[in-house]
């Protein structure tokens, strides 16, 4: 009886399989012997798609950002567009949590990135945004949305009482853990929402520059 064809190792298959490791246990895991063994191959076919971790794993940022809807800069203000992309953004990243640190760095030469970098900054000079100020808007999005994934503010915290008996402020610091999501989450659309209201009053003054 012939023995059943091994599935076709592709660039997808790997990038799928090294998504799905970083995801559930980090970036460190994805190590090339690892990955082959995920996917039921020798080693060395990996190299034939891949020349080295780096690029798998660049290959794995590169498909998360992919996810992020960049559509709410067409024909929209570029206050709602910026929300929108802002929320998508940080969504995609509270999904894969471990990607995070690669993206936080830039965009390198990513098609995804460049191409969503582009979205950000095309929108904000065509709403009238000086080039120096569109460059320092993008960069203060990327801080608030990538900052808001590299941590979570409430599990920085030990569900300890007596921890912070002497710290009279601190006394229901404890109780944060449990309450994650809505510190967290209600502290990213917080920020959020000072951020875009504080530029769209600058904005209405003529402040553009």
């Amino acid at each position: 009886m012939a023995r059943p064809r091994q599935a076709l190792l592709t660039r997808e298959r790997i990038v799928e399989a090294a998504a799905a490791l970083i995801d559930a246990e980090g970036i460190d895991a994805c190590s090339m012997r690892r990955l082959a063994t995920e996917l039921g191959v020798q080693g060395p076919s990996l190299y034939n798609h891949f020349a080295t971790k780096a690029e798998i794993v660049d290959a794995v940022a590169e498909a998360v950002v992919a996810q992020v809807d960049i559509s709410g800069f067409r024909g929209n203000d570029w206050r709602a567009g910026l929300r929108m992309w802002a929320k998508s953004y940080h969504a995609v990243l509270a999904a894969h949590p471990n990607i995070v640190p690669v993206l936080a760095t830039g965009p390198g030469r990513r098609p995804a990135g460049l191409a969503m970098a582009e979205a950000v900054y095309g929108a904000l000079i065509e709403a009238g945004w000086s080039r120096a100020r569109a460059t320092h808007i993008g960069a203060l999005m990327r801080y608030l949305i990538t900052g808001s994934a590299l941590g979570s503010f409430a599990l920085g915290f030990e569900a300890d009482p007596e921890l912070y008996d002497r710290f009279p402020h601190l006394h229901r610091a404890h109780e944060l853990a449990a309450h994650r999501d809505a510190v967290d989450e209600g502290a990213f659309e917080l920020g959020l929402d000072l951020l875009i209201n504080s530029l769209s009053d600058r904005y209405d003054q003529g402040v553009r520059r």
